[in-house]
Parts: C-alpha cells; sequence; structure tokens
C-alpha cells in the first residue's frame, strides 16, 4: 500500500452557524462518481458493510467512492480533502484495512469491532475516537431500542461505524452538505453534528417514555395485574437510558476543555455548549423517570398489599361465619343424637331387659331424653354455640 502523505489540520473559518432541518433529499452538493452508493446512511445494500463513503474539499463534495480502496486512492490526491465514510457492523477485514490506511489505534479498532461499549471519548495521538449510545422509542412495541454508534475523527477524515438501526446519519449528512459553510470546518464540525442528532434523537424518546409512565400510573390504581411487569421492564429501559446518557455529559465538557487547546472554532463551541445543554436536561429527565418509576412501584406494591389484606380479611369473614353454622350444626346434631341413643338402646329385642316389663318404664325413657337434651342445649347456649 503507497504511504499516505500527512496532511495538516484544516485551518477554521468564521461562518454564521445556524442549526437548520436536513432538507429533502437531493442530489449531493458536489459531482459524485458514477457508479457510487446511494446517499445514505441506513443499512447497506447486498450485505455490505461500507453505508457510504464520500469526498469533500472546501465544504462540498467531490467524490463518491464505490469502495474503501477507491476512497484511499482519491484521498491521497486531493491534499486538502476530508473523507467520510460509513459503515454498518463492518468485517474485521475492512476495520483493519481502515486501521492501516488512517493509522487507527489497535485499542480502538477492537472496540469498534465489539458492540455493547460503554459510551466514552478516547484521544489517541490526532486521532479522536469517540462511542455513541443511540436510543429510538419504537411506537408499535411501546419499547425503546438501542444502538451504538462509534466515530473516529481525524485531521482528514471521519468514520462511522454502526452496530444497530440507530442512529441514521443520513439526515446529518444531507444537512452538512447542504451548509457547505458548516462542512468547510472539517471532521470536527462533523462530530459535532452526530452528537447533535444522537442527543436530539433522545427526545424522542424521552416523550414516549412520559407517555408510558403516565399510563402506567392509571393501571396502578385501575388495578391492572400485569402493571408490575411494565414497572419492572420500563425500569430496565431506563438503566440502559441512563447508560447512555450520563456519560456524554463528561464527555462533552471534555471536549469544552479543549477548546483553547485545539484551537475549536468559536461557532462550534456554542454549537458544543448547546448539545451539552440538551444532553444534561435528557440526564435529568432519565434520572426523574427512574425515581418515578421506583415512586409507581412502591405505590404498586402498596396498593397490591392492601388488596391482599381485604381479600385475606373477607377470606377470614367468611371463615368465621362458616365456622359458627358448624357449630350451630354440630351443636343440634348432638342434641339430637341424645335421644336417638336413649331410644336405640331401648328399640333392641332383648327379652331380658328389666325396664320392658315396668310400668314407669316408658315416661322414664321419655323424661331422660328431654333430660339428656335439655342440659345439652343449655351447655351449647352457654358456650355461644346456639
Amino acid at each position: 500500500m503507497t504511504e499516505r502523505r500527512v496532511r495538516p489540520a484544516l485551518s477554521p473559518m468564521k461562518h454564521a452557524w445556524r442549526r437548520q432541518s436536513p432538507p429533502p433529499a437531493g442530489p449531493p452538493a458536489g459531482p459524485p462518481a458514477p457508479g457510487g452508493p446511494a446517499a445514505s446512511d441506513g443499512v447497506p445494500r447486498d450485505g455490505a458493510s461500507v453505508v457510504h463513503a464520500a469526498l469533500y474539499r472546501d465544504g462540498r463534495r467531490v467524490s463518491t467512492p464505490d469502495s474503501l480502496a477507491e476512497t484511499f486512492r482519491q484521498l491521497r490526491e486531493y491534499p486538502s480533502g476530508m473523507a467520510w465514510i460509513g459503515l454498518h457492523r463492518p468485517s474485521e477485514g475492512e476495520i483493519h484495512s481502515l486501521a492501516a490506511e488512517f493509522d487507527l489505534h489497535p485499542l480502538a479498532v477492537e472496540d469498534a469491532l465489539e458492540a455493547h461499549q460503554r459510551p466514552k471519548l478516547e484521544r489517541y495521538g490526532d486521532t479522536l475516537f469517540v462511542v455513541l449510545r443511540a436510543a429510538r422509542y419504537l411506537d408499535a412495541a411501546e419499547e425503546v431500542d438501542f444502538g451504538e454508534l462509534h466515530v473516529f475523527v481525524g485531521q482528514d477524515f471521519v468514520i462511522t461505524v454502526r452496530h444497530g438501526a440507530a442512529p441514521d446519519l443520513s439526515a446529518v449528512r444531507r444537512r452538512m452538505e447542504a451548509a457547505p459553510e458548516l462542512l468547510a470546518l472539517g471532521p470536527e464540525a462533523v462530530l459535532y453534528a452526530i452528537l447533535d442528532a444522537v442527543v436530539d434523537g433522545y427526545a424522542p424518546v424521552v416523550e414516549g417514555v412520559q407517555n408510558d409512565i403516565d399510563e402506567i400510573e392509571t393501571e396502578v390504581f385501575r388495578g391492572d395485574p400485569e402493571v408490575s411487569r411494565r414497572i419492572y421492564e420500563l425500569s430496565r429501559e431506563m438503566v440502559e437510558f441512563q447508560r447512555a446518557t450520563r456519560p456524554l455529559v463528561g464527555m462533552l465538557h471534555s471536549l469544552m476543555a479543549g477548546f483553547a487547546k485545539y484551537r475549536t472554532d468559536e461557532e462550534l463551541q456554542r454549537y458544543l455548549r448547546d448539545v451539552a445543554d440538551h444532553v444534561t436536561h435528557t440526564s435529568e429527565r432519565v434520572d426523574g423517570f427512574r425515581q418515578a418509576l421506583a415512586d409507581i412501584l412502591t405505590v404498586n406494591s402498596t396498593l397490591v398489599t392492601q388488596q391482599q389484606n381485604a381479600e385475606m380479611r373477607a377470606l377470614a369473614e367468611a371463615g368465621f361465619e362458616q365456622n359458627e353454622e358448624i357449630k350451630k350444626i354440630s351443636a343440634w346434631a348432638a342434641i339430637l343424637f341424645a335421644p336417638t341413643l336413649v331410644g336405640t338402646i331401648y328399640g333392641m329385642n332383648f327379652e331380658e331387659m328389666p325396664e320392658l316389663r315396668w310400668a314407669l318404664g316408658y315416661p322414664f325413657a321419655v323424661a331422660l331424653m328431654g333430660a339428656v337434651c335439655l342440659s345439652l342445649y343449655l351447655i351449647f347456649k352457654r358456650r355461644n354455640w346456639l
């Protein structure tokens, strides 16, 4: 491989910074090379990893290479140009090819190959390595989907490596190409635009989660038995959301701390401070969501406990009433059993029974039955069985 010529950093340019809405998709602001990939940073076609690659000079696209090798070759031909390469779950060979061409640090390359990295910012010489966690809210499933984005920023290149569907960087590219004076500031401006896109993508997620929490509160007081599972699942998503947003606050402050050292353009400084304000607000909202879900879970546990206590009380009362009825039935059964026992004894067919020929035998038997029944009745009555 031909050794690349080292190019100096692009000089900062003054411009009127405006946060613009993404313009409608149209032809790139420069003559794309024929046969190049479509201007999109979505999922690549035909299973390829390179989503989009383009070369820019003075804020305008000058070429759209159709392969990494062609991108490297053309970048050497434009000493003052900048390459912006987007990849989606690249292979190990592609990452190592980029590492050899742009002198990427092995640790950063290893992180880019492996997803599930925490958000962080590392500087390796003249190259900045940034890991971001993007998020999007899925309305149909009412859940939060997280993606991972790795960004390499050098003096004349920006490489984005996506793991997951989010974020969609095509809008970022169109926005930057629609503002050549902004894109002319170089890779640092692209990085800040990507940060802004990721942070702005948190807003719909915050709104969706807020709606979910409102629905959960209604379900809690309605007594929905499935609400505990929903609270738990949303709490886990908020833990992931917190892990995505909280490190960003420190990362952005680290970038702001290097404004003077790296002579960052004043407008980019204002832009980054605005992004930092947004991510701080989002992080605070996520912290509030976690606390709200914890409080809702406590209230739900209290309501469930109260409901269980009420059910147990109702069961106890029903059992008590049943016991009272059983006692009454048992008492009357015992009272009625006494005359049955006496009548059964005197109904036996034996000739040698002393009371059979006794004139007072019948009155005596009846009186005995009555006395036993009356005694049992008084005993049960005293014990409140009757």
